[in-house]
Formats: C-alpha cells, sequence, structure tokens
C-alpha cells in the first residue's frame, strides 16, 4: 500500500502565479534559464537555478550558488510571493497539451515507501547528479520542485478529480514557452482529504514516470533528516517529499530520438546493406516518415528517410527488457554496427526529445552536425509498470514525457 500525506503548501498569490513559475530545472541550460528569467525577480529560477545571479560562466555547482538559492528562496517568502497555506491539503493538477488533458493529484510521498520499493523506479540514477539535488534540498529545506507518480487507474480518485475539475481552478494560466494549459485546484475539505488518502493506502504501488534523479534526492534527505532525529517523528515533513500522482491511462509518452555523428567504418550504402540482416529497409524518399507501430524505426540519412522493420527472431518477446524497441535498436544498429555501447556517456550519439519533432532530426544532419538519425516508436506507460514490477532496469534514454510539470505552483517545506 502507498502512505501518502496532505500537507501545507508554499504557494504564489493568485495574481503572482505567472511570474513566479517556471519551467524544471532540468530542462533547460543555465543560459536559457537566464533568458527567460530576464528582468523578472519573482522568477523561481533564482532559486532554482540560482547561478543566473552570478556571472556568466559561474560554476552552477559552487557552494556559492546553493546559498544564493537559500537566500533567494527566504526573500521568496519574505516579501510574500510565497506564502503557506494555512493548513494541509492535497491538490489537483491539471496539464493540457494539443487538447489532451491529463490530471494529477500533489500530494506528500513516503520516503519509506521509495526505501521499501513501493514507489517504483525503472532508471538507473547517477551520484553526481542525485548530489546536486540533495544539496539543493539541503539548503533550502524543501521540495522546490515535484517528482512526476504514476498510479493505477482509480475510480473513486477519478470521480473526485472530476468534481474539482468542474469548478474554478485556483490557477490557471498557458505557459507561454509551449503554449500548454496549467490548471491547480486546492483540495481542502476534510472528507475530500480522508477520502484521498485512503485510496491511496490501496494502491499496491507507484512508479516514478520522469524525475528519478529527484525523487533519490528527496528520499535520501529525508532519510537524513529522519536518522538525525531518531526516527521518532514518523508524521514529520521530512519524512515525505513532494510528487504529482497521475493515473496511468492518461499520461503521453512521446518518442525518445537518436542522432549520430558518423557511421564508423562505414560508408552510407555499405551501413545501408549491414542493416539487411536484421531488418527490412525501405526507402521513404525525401518526405517525412514516422514509426507506425512497435519494432519500426525510421532512419533519416543523406536527405532521405528509410523504414527499418525488424525482422523475427531478432529479440526475445518474453524478455519485457529484450522486447523494447530502444533496446533492440541500441544492440542491433548503436552497438554491433557502430560501436556505440554507453548511450550516457559515448560523445557520437545525443537525443532529442520527440516534442521536437522529425524536422528537427533533419535539421541537425543536413547541418552536417551529425550524419545519421533514428525515431523510434514510443514506449508505452504499461511497458513501464511492467519492467518496473519485475525489478529491472529500462535501457538509458528510454521515455520522454510531455508536457512536463511547471515548478512553482506549490512548494513542500521539509519543516
Amino acid at each position: 500500500m502507498a502512505w501518502v500525506k496532505p500537507f501545507k503548501g508554499l504557494r504564489p498569490p493568485k495574481d503572482l502565479v505567472e511570474r513566479v513559475e517556471c519551467r524544471p530545472y532540468d530542462v533547460l541550460s543555465s543560459e536559457e534559464a537566464r533568458i527567460e528569467a530576464g528582468d523578472n525577480e519573482m522568477s523561481l529560477y533564482h532559486v532554482i537555478r540560482p547561478e543566473i545571479d552570478f556571472p556568466e560562466g559561474t560554476d552552477e555547482y559552487a557552494s556559492c550558488v546553493y546559498e544564493k538559492g537559500a537566500e533567494n528562496f527566504a526573500k521568496f517568502q519574505r516579501n510574500g510571493w510565497l506564502v503557506e497555506d494555512a493548513k494541509p491539503m492535497y491538490y489537483i493538477y491539471a496539464q493540457t497539451m494539443n487538447g489532451r488533458t491529463q490530471h494529477g493529484i500533489v500530494l506528500g510521498a513516503s520516503v519509506k515507501d521509495y526505501m521499501d520499493g513501493i514507489i517504483k523506479k525503472h532508471e538507473l540514477t547517477r551520484h553526481e547528479k542525485e548530489e546536486d539535488r540533495m544539496k539543493h534540498i539541503r539548503i533550502t529545506d524543501a521540495n522546490i520542485e515535484p517528482v512526476f507518480l504514476a498510479y493505477p487507474d482509480n475510480a473513486a480518485l477519478a470521480s473526485l478529480i472530476d468534481r474539482y475539475a468542474r469548478g474554478e481552478p485556483e490557477y490557471d494560466f498557458v505557459a507561454p514557452i509551449d503554449g500548454f494549459r496549467h490548471r491547480f485546484w486546492l483540495v481542502d475539505d476534510e472528507a475530500d482529504i480522508d477520502a484521498i488518502t485512503k485510496e491511496f493506502a490501496a494502491i499496491p504501488a507507484l512508479y516514478i514516470a520522469d524525475g528519478h534523479h529527484r525523487t533519490a534526492a528527496a528520499a535520501l534527505v529525508g532519510q537524513e533528516k529522519a536518522l538525525a532525529h531518531g526516527g521518532t517523528h514518523p508524521e514529520a515533513e521530512y519524512n515525505y517529499f513532494m510528487a504529482v500522482c497521475f493515473p496511468a491511462s492518461e499520461l503521453t509518452i512521446l518518442d525518445y530520438n537518436r542522432v549520430v555523428k558518423d557511421l564508423g567504418c562505414y560508408t552510407s550504402d555499405e551501413f545501408l546493406q549491414a542493416l539487411e540482416k536484421d531488418f527490412e529497409v525501405t526507402c521513404m524518399g525525401g518526405s517525412a516518415y514516422k514509426p507506425a507501430e512497435p519494432h519500426e524505426f525510421s532512419l533519416y540519412l543523406d536527405e532521405k528517410w528509410y523504414r527499418l522493420r525488424v525482422l523475427p527472431g531478432r529479440f526475445d518477446e518474453n524478455d519485457p527488457i529484450d522486447v523494447l524497441d530502444v533496446t533492440i535498436s541500441s544492440r542491433l544498429i548503436l552497438d554491433e554496427l557502430l560501436g556505440i555501447k554507453d548511450l550516457r556517456r559515448d560523445k557520437r550519439i545525443d537525443f532529442v526529445g520527440g516534442l521536437r519533432g522529425l524536422d528537427e532530426l533533419k535539421r541537425r544532419c543536413d547541418s552536417g552536425e551529425m550524419k545519421m538519425a533514428l525515431a523510434l516508436y514510443p514506449v508505452s506507460m504499461q511497458q513501464i509498470m511492467d519492467i518496473a514490477d519485475c525489478g529491472k532496469i529500462m535501457p538509458p534514454k528510454a521515455t520522454w514525457f510531455e508536457p512536463k510539470l511547471r515548478s512553482g505552483l506549490v512548494i513542500h517545506k521539509l519543516s
């Protein structure tokens, strides 16, 4: 069962939310954050990307940068740009992208559930990225940004969410950077709070959709604080971290595509011929071609698109990892043909989220920056849950969730 709790959110006043809110820290560079913040002193980038308050080129991992983030966080509260709610509550957060809406519940997720595997992961994390977020959480004593979780569909929660979604939201705005709509409701009715807590207590597992490093960092800091207090305060805020939980069926996973700098020892013709060992290769000409089903890939090479269909017997249909298109393409194309074995560190490869579309793949190849692009059919949420349930880990760069959660709508203080 999943233990969740309401919390006293720290939020911007209604008339300031669009000045405070911003994109998550990890989807943009320091320079992009500097540009987006501009002269807006209320932008949360001053808290989550505090290096923008220093000269360009300042190390974003310098101790003075973390200290500036904490200083700015205190300033936001002192100036009334962030105000704590009077009572613990849950929140409902709706995102609309391209006419499709997903509704999540903002809550305190249990550190113990993460440590015990009730909150399940499907990706490996890197220590240096965990440590960065841990430093930020320690110095601000807060979960400034939420993690993104999924839960199996639940009729009672769906009914409650629908009731709130028909009412007037606390926040309602369209983000200028992407045109997606964001709405936010307060769940402060005690009966509804109890109902949410009870329904989650009957859910066997939650799944990390996006934000594995933030989740690990939040849980590890929470565990540190619990140990420092001798574990004597089980309801303390540090035993929980802020998450937005969405029903699995509502989530949109986009393709996460690859661009490669060179073909190794192959000419283009030799590479296409080598692919025929494991794929049916069809030239689609100059018109962009998007994979239409699992085990179908799009290749862009020398200003032409090709459809690749994997031949029978090239993967184990009973293995939840081997059946993934990201695994098939990594093993049969990137590794065996091109010698790219470490997707996280090899400088010959880069990754392009599906929201940028096939045009971005074409642009990067036509510019001469990259030689070849490979577009994949997206992973399904059910595949992610099945893999997590098996205790297995997906290959790197396998999922791209959209829309991203906006930061600054609500913050969870740890004390």
